[in-house]
C-alpha cells in the first residue's frame, strides 16, 4: 500500500500525550484488535491507558510505525519534529488551530507551514483530524467511539470531517467498512493522495470520499486515472460552494457557472460517482461493493402489492429510469410459476399465490431479471413484529442470485423495515439489500451513469492581475481572429460615421450603447433599426454606438461562456441564452479542455435541445456551427489562459446554416 503502508498496517503505536484522549485511543486499539506495542509519551504519567508511558519521545524503544500526537498546536510542531528525526513512520496530528482556522488566525497558517517543515520526509495526517481505522489488519488510531469490525474486505471512506466519519462507521445497513480515514486539513497527505495509497489493497473494493474541497487538481485526475485502471469505483459526497459563487456582478456565465457547477463537472469528468447526502451515499457503496456501476438505467421491479408497483414506476420515471416491458421468454417462464391469475408486467405484482413458497419465489423472481437489466428489485418490508416470518423471502433472494449471477436486490420501502442481521445476510450472499426505496433507485439512478472516455488534462493557470473588462466591440474582434462568427460591425462616434457604414447594407441594424456589460438590462440596445431612423436611435443612446448587422433565421438562442474557478479550473457553461438565461436556468457546465462529443452531448442535456435538433417541422440548427465556435473560444482561452478570468458569448443566435455571436464580453489582465 505505498509509503503509507507503515501507518496503515502500523506494526508499533506510540501516543503522544493526550491524558484522556491518549486512554482512549488506546483502549480503541486494543479493542480492535491491535496486538502490536504501544508507547504512551507523558511528562507526568508513568501509564496511560494500561499501557507503560516515558516522559520524553526521545525515551521511545523505538521508532514507531506511527504515532497519534495528541498536544496543542504550538507543542505538535515539535513532536513532530523529533518524530521525523527519529524515522517514525508516520503522524496523526490531532490539534486543532492550524490554518483551518481561517483568516481570523494568523498565527494558525504559520504553524501549519512549521508542521509541514518539521514533519519533512515524514508522512502526516492532519492535523485537526481523528486518524483512521483499518479494520483489514485491525490496526486502529482513533481517540473515540466507532461502529467498525473485522473485515476480509470492503469499501473505504475518507471524510474531511472526523465527525462524519463516526457516523458513517455507526451505518446499520450492512456496508463492510475496511478503512475510514478522517484528513482533517491535510497539511501533508491531500485525500487524493490517501485514496492512492489504498488502491492497490485487493481487499478495497470501492472508495467512498466526503469531500469539501479539492485542492490538487493534478492529484485528483491521478486518483482517477490509476482507479479506472485498477477498476476500483470512486463515489463523492461533495459538499460546499465554490467561491465562485460570490463572483457573479459581471455575466450570466459566472452565475450560472457559481455554486458546485465546477465541481460536479470535475467529479462527472474524472468518472467519480456522486451522492448529494449521506444514505444515498452508503448505499451507492453497497451497490459499488457488491456489482460496481450498472451500465444501464433499465431496471425490473417485483412486488406481491399492486400498491408497491405503482409507487416503483412513479419513482423510477421521477429517476429517468426505464422498465422495459417482458420478454416472451419471461412471459412463459413466470406463468409457470404464477398460473393464469396474475397480471404479468414489468412492474411486477405477484399476488400472495407464491408467499412463503421461497423455492417458488425464486422461479418467478429470477424469471424477472435478465441481462441487459442493471438491476432487479424486490420490494420486502419485513415487519418489527415477528422479521423471521419473512425469511423465506430471504431465502429466494440468495437463490436468484446463486441461479443467475445477476444483479438482484431487495430493498425495503422505509430503511427501518430492513433488519440489520437480514442486510448483512443478503449481502454475504451477493444481495444489495437496499435501505428505502428512494435511496435504491437514486442509487440505481447514480450507478447506471456511464464511465467517461479519459479526458485531457485539465486547463490550469494562475489568476491574472489588474482584470479589466473589453467592451464588446474588442472582444469580438479578439473572438473573431480564432474563427468566432461575428455579425458585421462598426463602432460610430457620431451619426454620420453610422450612417455612412450602413450605405450597402440591407438592414435593419442592431444599435447599442457602449460601457454596460449587461446592456438590455441598462436599457442600451435597440433592434430592428431602419436606415432611416439611425440618427435618432444614436442621437437617444448618445455616442459612441456599436452599430451591426441583425441576424435573422434564428431557431434558439444559447449562451456559451468560461469562467475561471480557482477551486476547479476553467469552467464551460452551455446554458438558454438571451432573455431566456435568468428566466429556464437551463445550463449544462463542463471543464476545460472539452472534446467535441462531450460539448454534443452537454447540448443534449439541455431543456431547450429539441429546439436545436428541429421543433414541430423546423429545420435543426447547424451542431457544426455551435461546435465551432465553442472550439473556437476554446482556443482563444488556451492561447490566453494566463490572462482571462471570464469569457461570455450571450446570445449565440443558432440558424440553420450559422452561429453567430450577438453580443460577447471578455474579462482579463495581465499574467
Amino acid at each position: 500500500m505505498s509509503a503509507l503502508s507503515r501507518l496503515f498496517g502500523a506494526k508499533s503505536l506510540a501516543v503522544i500525550g493526550g491524558g484522556a484522549w491518549g486512554a482512549a485511543l488506546i483502549r480503541q486499539a486494543r479493542a480492535m484488535g491491535f496486538a502490536g506495542p504501544i508507547w504512551p509519551v507523558h511528562p507526568h504519567r508513568s501509564e496511560l491507558g494500561g499501557e507503560a508511558a516515558v516522559a520524553r519521545i526521545a525515551d521511545l524503544p523505538g521508532a514507531p510505525d506511527a504515532a497519534f500526537v495528541a498536544v496543542n498546536r504550538h507543542a505538535t510542531v515539535e513532536a513532530v519534529r523529533a518524530l521525523s528525526a527519529m524515522g517514525a513512520g508516520d503522524a496523526v496530528c490531532f490539534a486543532s488551530g492550524f490554518s483551518e482556522a481561517g483568516a481570523e488566525d494568523a498565527a494558525g497558517a504559520d504553524l501549519q507551514a512549521a508542521l509541514v517543515a518539521a514533519a519533512g520526509e515524514m508522512p502526516l495526517l492532519g492535523p485537526n483530524c481523528y486518524g483512521f481505522v483499518n479494520a483489514l489488519d485491525r490496526v486502529a488510531v482513533w481517540p473515540d467511539q466507532h461502529g467498525m469490525q473485522p473485515v476480509a474486505r470492503g469499501v473505504a471512506i475518507l471524510t474531511q470531517s472526523s465527525n462524519i466519519a463516526i457516523n458513517l462507521t455507526m451505518q446499520r445497513r450492512a456496508l463492510p467498512i475496511a478503512m475510514t480515514v478522517a484528513c482533517g486539513n491535510q497539511a501533508v497527505l491531500g485525500q487524493a493522495d490517501l485514496a492512492m495509497a489504498l488502491l492497490d489493497d485487493p481487499r478495497i473494493t470501492a472508495i467512498g470520499l466526503h469531500v469539501e474541497g479539492f485542492g490538487d487538481l493534478r492529484a485528483w485526475e491521478a486518483l482517477a486515472a490509476r482507479a479506472r485502471v485498477r477498476g476500483v469505483p470512486l463515489v463523492a459526497l461533495k459538499v460546499g460552494r465554490s467561491e465562485q459563487a460570490q463572483a457573479a456582478a459581471v455575466s450570466h456565465t459566472a452565475s450560472l457557472a457559481g455554486g458546485d457547477a465546477g465541481a460536479g463537472a470535475l467529479l462527472a469528468r474524472l468518472g467519480i460517482l456522486r451522492a448529494d447526502d449521506l444514505p444515498v451515499f452508503v448505499e451507492l457503496l453497497k451497490l459499488m461493493h457488491l456489482r460496481g456501476r450498472l451500465g444501464t438505467p433499465r431496471i425490473a421491479s417485483i412486488s406481491c402489492s399492486g400498491g408497491e408497483a405503482s409507487l416503483v414506476a412513479d419513482m423510477a420515471l421521477q429517476r429517468r429510469l426505464a422498465l422495459p416491458a417482458l420478454a416472451p421468454a419471461q412471459h412463459d417462464d413466470l406463468r409457470a410459476v404464477l398460473g393464469p391469475m396474475v397480471a404479468l408486467a414489468n412492474p411486477l405484482d405477484y399476488h400472495t399465490y407464491i408467499w412463503r413458497d421461497a423455492d417458488a419465489m425464486a422461479r418467478a423472481w429470477a424469471a424477472m431479471t435478465r441481462d441487459d437489466l442493471g438491476m432487479t428489485l424486490s420490494v420486502v418490508d419485513y415487519p418489527h413484529t415477528d422479521p423471521q416470518d419473512w425469511t423465506f423471502a430471504t431465502r429466494a433472494a440468495l437463490q436468484v442470485v446463486a441461479l443467475t449471477g445477476r444483479a438482484f436486490g431487495v430493498v425495503a420501502s422505509m430503511p427501518e423495515l430492513m433488519p440489520p442481521d437480514v442486510a448483512q445476510e443478503l449481502m454475504a450472499g451477493g444481495v444489495v439489500p437496499f435501505c428505502g426505496l428512494a435511496e435504491a433507485l437514486d442509487a440505481i439512478r447514480i450507478a447506471s451513469q456511464p464511465m467517461p472516455e479519459p479526458a485531457a488534462p485539465l486547463w490550469l493557470a494562475p489568476a491574472p492581475k489588474g482584470v479589466h473588462l473589453l467592451d464588446e466591440a474588442r472582444a469580438k474582434a479578439a473572438l473573431a481572429a480564432t474563427g468566432v462568427d461575428v455579425p458585421a460591425l462598426c463602432v460610430a462616434d457620431d451619426v454620420a460615421a453610422a450612417q455612412a457604414w450602413a450605405v450597402g447594407r440591407d438592414g435593419p441594424f442592431a444599435v447599442k450603447g457602449m460601457g454596460a456589460a449587461h446592456k438590455s438590462e441598462a436599457g442600451l440596445v435597440r433592434l430592428n433599426v431602419a436606415h432611416a431612423d439611425l440618427g435618432g436611435v444614436i442621437s437617444d443612446l448618445g455616442p459612441p454606438v456599436l452599430i451591426e448587422e441583425m441576424i435573422t433565421g434564428g431557431l434558439a438562442e444559447l449562451l456559451i461562456g468560461v469562467v475561471r474557478d480557482p477551486a476547479h479550473g476553467f469552467v464551460l457553461t452551455l446554458a438558454a441564452g438571451g432573455v431566456q438565461t435568468e428566466i429556464l436556468q437551463d445550463s449544462v457546465s463542463l471543464l476545460l479542455p472539452a472534446s467535441d462529443a462531450s460539448v454534443s452531448a452537454a447540448l443534449d442535456g439541455l431543456r431547450i435541445a429539441p429546439l436545436l435538433r428541429g421543433y414541430r417541422g423546423q429545420p435543426p440548427a447547424d451542431r457544426a456551427a455551435i461546435l465551432r465556435t465553442v472550439r473556437a473560444l476554446s482556443t482563444y482561452l488556451h492561447d490566453h489562459a494566463g490572462q482571462i478570468d471570464e469569457i461570455e458569448i450571450n446570445p449565440l443566435i443558432c440558424t440553420p446554416a450559422r452561429a453567430v455571436a450577438a453580443d460577447a464580453l471578455i474579462r482579463k489582465g495581465d499574467p
